[in-house]
Parts: structure tokens; C-alpha cells; sequence
């Protein structure tokens, strides 16, 4: 008969609540941590380089072999990327809800893998002529083409949402949430996640652009296809060493409709009272004690045993109902304030491709080569963060995390207001040369300003990733329950989607307002005689109120407990 002290150390070295790939009990010596997590973090850097691949240079292939206008290009883009945004949400619920993490990620894989087949095949169309024989080359594409195009796009949307939350989550789920030294693993997890990827993005950009720009189209958007096969492939081969959480074999454990039930019940219930029920308090800590009587009484009442018999919710479906509804406000300031990173992909290359480009004699790079920066300021961010600010932090606050995710996030929403004021004054200096040298009405000429000038605000990019972005993502997947993780990192995509999706309505509406009756149109095709200066300006407002907002929130959420 084994020792009390013998299962004690077997125990430890299962994690408790995760498989193997027989559907064995997952053993720590020989499954997850980082022998499982760098397999899918390389599975991420192919991924975003086939997605940046096709997103960095976007706009100009819609301006240039599309012929759409600067206004049109830049809607498309922010409509695109909003939608490759928030369809996480639908793989997040695909995955938690039905086909589990694993099976989401290879299903996303084929769909990708086809989106950018025809995506491929679609430039091929435009170079050859295979579409219709065209004798007026300065002619638009023909309908069939575009629909093609814009369906294999699309394609590479869906592909995206299924991919994009399933591949952190999993890789966020190989460290054992019971174990304190795997919990801090998981915070650097995230901050490497992100420098690793961030270096996949910037050789995509470097590479990928040139080849569209100098080489062919066609070669542009094949190779990142090539890429994302070679994600695929590496995935499985990570397939042995993996932890599968239970959750996502059990069908029994629906989530979603545990937690509904909360929202139904208490809905029910909503003309009873909580006094003499003797209901107990929630699972909260690191926060103000939050009582039934408080700001979210009526789902308290969900615990409430009715005289029909019908079985009250438990305690802990009421906790993470509650921890759901929290999240809200800090989503909604979160869309705010990422508005402006919907910018980067559009009017910054668009700027990029009027100044001075040349960085060695008889050596021009593409304006869209310029996004390599972000990922550069990511590679020297995260060490930064991890062996320097970290530490400080830990030392003046006195706590394990050195700050809490929160903060961090805030850090970023004060850095993105900053930088759009600096974009602003770029631009401002642009249009300034540009008329003293009588360009106005020369868009084709190159305005003699070093493209060095824009440097700056995608160095500033890169620092708001590691503190916003990536702050965003932990602080959305530590707080919601263990089965719904995949759906947590999905609301911080989303967060980024609908910002795209409110970035382009701006667009709309100010090219609208402003072009209208012959007036100084923002979004000029001529970008000597626009005024993104002023667009950038009205960001940083937003983003300066969606801070205070942000503010004033934060103090008053209550951090959700580790599931228990």
C-alpha cells in the first residue's frame, strides 16, 4: 500500500486537469511546458509571417494592380483586418464549445492553406491574362477576378479566426495553472510569444514586400501559402509532446451554457429577494470585497432555490458569470484605443511611399518595409521588460509580477496616445516640404524627406505592442474560466477587429464630410493635399478619453480568482 507522502509526489508530477495524446493523464516530465510551447510558438512565427505576408502590403496591391482609390483601399484594409479580427470570436466558441483546441487549429490550417492557394491564383490571373484578354492594360481587373480575389481574402480571414486564439491558448495551456514556478512560466510565455512571432513578422515584411514590389505578386502571396504549409507540418510534429485539457474532450462540461444558465436563472429570479438567503461571498481577491448587495446583485440571484424545485446555480457558475460582465467596460475602452493601431497597415505605408525611400545609394526599400521597425522595437522590448523594467518594478512594488496586467495595459494606452500626436507632427512636416517645393500638385514626385522620419512612431508601435497588445491578451485569458480561454484571447482580437471596423466608419464619414460642397477632402488620393495630420490628431483625443475612461474603471475591478 502506497505512503500518503508517495501519492502526494505522484500526484505532483500530473497536471491535474490536462492529457496526453492517448488520453493518458498528461505527465509533467514528458509533456508541456517549453519542450511543447517553442513547437507552437514556431507554428505562430510562420503563421504571422503568411498573414503579415498579405496584410503589410495590402493597401498598395488594392491602389496599384486593383485600381482602387486611397479612401476605398484603406476601408478595405480596415474592413478585412476588422473581420480577420473578430472572427476569433466564432473559432474561440468552434473550439471551447465543440471540436476542442487541437482540432480547431488543423481545421484553420486547411482553410488558410486554401484561402491563400486562390489568393496566389488570383494574382497569377492579373500578371497572364488568363481572366479576359485585355488590350488596354490601364484597365481594372474584371469582375470575376475581383470576386475571386476578395473570396480567397475572406478565406484567409476565416482560416485566421480559427487559428489565431486556439494556437496561444494551447500554447498558454501547456503550463500547469496549479504549479507556482509553470504560473510565472506562463507570463514570460506571453512576452516570448510575442518577441518570436514579432520576428517572424518582420522578416515577412522585408522579404515578402520586396518580392511583391520588385518581383511579382503572384511569388508574394505564394510564399507565405509556402509558409503556412510548413505551420501545419510543424504542428503535428509537436502532436506527441502536447498537453490537451480535458475540458476539450468533455462534452459533458459545456461552458456556455453553464455560464447562460447564470444570466437565465437570474433573469427569473429577478423579483426575489437575496435578503435571509444566506448565500455566501464569491471567489474574489486582489480587489475591493464585492458583496451580493454590490454593482452585480441581480446575478447573485441565479443562487436563489425556487419553490418550482427547479436546481439553483452554483457559486462558482455565478463567479465566472460575474467575471464575464467585468471584462465588458474593459473591452470597450480597449476598441477605443486601438483605433489608431489600424493605421500602421494603411495611411503609414501610404505616407511612406511619397518621401525619399533610398537608405543606401541606388538602394530603395518599399514604403511597407518600414513595418520591420515594429518587430525590431519588439526584439528589444521584451528583454527590456523581462530583465529590466520587470525587476525595477518588483523591487518598488514589492509584488511577484512586478506590475499587475492592468497597468501594463494602461502603460500602453498612454504610448499610443503620444504616438499619434508625433505621427501628426510628421505629417505636418511632410506637407510642409512638400509645398515649398511646389509638390502640391506633384503626387507622382518623390517629396525630398528622408523615409528615417517615420522610423520613430513604428519603434513607438513595437513598445505599445509589448505593453498594450500583449498586456491585453494575458489579462483576457487569466480571466475568464479554465474552458472559455480560447474565448478570452479572442475578446482581445476583437478588441483590435472592431477598432478596424470603427477606424474605417471614421474614414467613410470624414472622406464624406470633408469632400463634400469642394472642400479640403483628409483622405486627398493626392496625399500632398490631404490631412491625415488631422485624423491623427482626433485619434489621440480618442485615445487620451478612452485612457481616462480606463482609469476610472480599473480602479473599481476586482481580479477573478485562479479556477479552482
Amino acid at each position: 500500500m502506497k505512503k500518503p507522502e508517495e501519492e502526494a509526489s505522484l500526484l505532483e508530477d500530473y497536471v491535474s486537469d490536462s492529457v496526453d495524446h492517448r488520453g493518458s493523464p498528461a505527465a509533467k516530465s514528458s509533456t508541456g511546458g517549453w519542450r511543447s510551447a517553442w513547437f507552437i510558438i514556431g507554428v505562430e512565427v510562420a503563421e504571422r509571417f503568411a498573414y503579415f505576408g498579405i496584410a503589410c502590403n495590402l493597401i498598395n496591391y488594392l491602389t496599384g494592380p486593383l485600381g482602387q482609390s486611397t479612401a476605398a483601399a484603406a476601408v478595405n484594409v480596415n474592413t478585412w483586418s476588422g473581420t480577420a479580427s473578430m472572427l476569433p470570436i466564432l473559432g474561440a466558441f468552434v473550439a471551447d464549445a465543440y471540436l476542442g483546441r487541437y482540432r480547431t487549429i488543423l481545421a484553420a490550417s486547411l482553410i488558410y492553406i486554401l484561402g491563400l492557394g486562390l489568393l496566389t491564383l488570383s494574382a497569377s490571373l492579373i500578371l497572364t491574362g488568363e481572366s479576359e484578354q485585355r488590350v488596354n492594360v490601364s484597365a481594372k481587373p474584371s469582375v470575376s477576378v475581383n470576386i475571386l480575389f476578395f473570396c480567397s481574402l475572406y478565406l484567409v480571414a476565416i482560416g485566421q479566426g480559427g487559428h489565431k486564439p486556439c494556437v496561444q491558448a494551447f500554447g498558454a495551456d501547456q503550463f500547469d495553472s496549479g504549479d507556482p514556478k509553470e504560473v510565472i512560466s506562463r507570463g514570460s510565455f506571453f512576452n516570448w510569444w510575442f518577441l518570436s512571432l514579432s520576428a517572424g513578422i518582420s522578416l515577412s515584411i522585408i522579404v515578402v514586400a520586396y518580392v511583391q514590389d520588385n518581383v511579382s505578386w503572384a511569388y508574394g502571396f505564394g510564399i507565405p501559402c509556402l509558409f503556412m504549409v510548413m505551420a501545419l507540418v510543424m504542428f503535428l510534429l509537436g502532436r506527441k509532446s502536447y498537453r490537451y485539457p480535458k475540458g476539450n474532450r468533455e462534452e459533458s462540461s459545456n461552458a456556455f451554457a453553464r455560464i447562460g444558465r447564470v444570466f437565465f436563472v437570474a433573469f427569473k429570479n429577478r423579483k426575489l429577494s437575496l435578503a435571509g438567503s444566506g448565500l455566501g461571498q464569491g471567489l474574489l481577491e486582489d480587489g475591493p470585497s464585492e458583496k451580493h448587495s454590490g454593482r452585480l446583485e441581480f446575478l447573485a440571484k441565479a443562487m436563489i432555490a425556487r419553490e418550482d424545485g427547479a436546481e439553483p446555480c452554483s457559486g462558482r457558475d455565478v463567479e465566472d458569470a460575474k467575471a464575464l460582465v467585468r471584462l465588458i467596460p474593459i473591452w470597450i475602452t480597449s476598441v477605443v484605443s486601438t483605433i489608431p493601431y489600424a493605421q500602421f497597415m494603411t495611411f503609414f505605408t501610404k505616407q511612406g511611399v511619397t518621401v525619399d525611400r533610398r537608405i543606401l545609394p541606388g538602394l530603395e526599400i518599399p514604403a511597407a518595409s518600414l513595418l520591420s521597425f515594429i518587430g525590431v522595437s519588439i526584439l528589444i522590448s521584451v528583454p527590456f521588460y523581462e530583465h529590466v523594467f520587470l525587476p525595477l518594478a518588483r523591487m518598488i512594488t514589492k509584488k511577484p509580477f512586478g506590475i499587475t496586467m492592468l497597468q501594463r495595459i494602461g502603460v500602453g494606452m498612454v504610448l499610443s496616445s503620444f504616438n499619434m500626436v508625433l505621427a501628426a507632427l510628421v505629417e505636418t512636416k511632410r506637407l510642409n516640404i512638400a509645398r515649398e517645393h511646389g509638390l502640391v500638385d506633384k503626387p507622382d514626385v518623390t517629396v525630398p524627406m528622408s523615409i528615417w522620419w517615420f522610423a520613430p512612431q513604428y519603434l513607438l508601435l513595437g513598445m505599445i505592442d509589448v505593453f498594450s497588445l500583449v498586456g491585453t491578451q494575458e489579462f483576457f485569458y487569466d480571466q475568464v474560466p479554465t474552458e472559455l480561454r480560447s474565448i478570452g484571447l479572442s475578446l482581445s482580437l476583437s478588441a483590435m477587429g472592431l477598432s478596424s471596423f470603427l477606424s474605417g466608419l471614421l474614414i467613410t464619414v470624414i472622406d464624406w464630410a470633408t469632400g463634400r460642397n469642394g472642400g479640403e477632402n483628409w483622405f486627398n488620393t493626392n496625399l500632398n493635399r490631404a490631412h491625415v495630420d488631422y485624423f491623427y490628431l482626433l485619434l489621440a483625443a480618442f485615445t487620451a478619453i478612452a485612457f481616462i475612461a480606463f482609469l476610472f474603471i480599473s480602479k473599481l475591478y476586482v481580479y477573478r480568482r485562479v479556477d479552482q
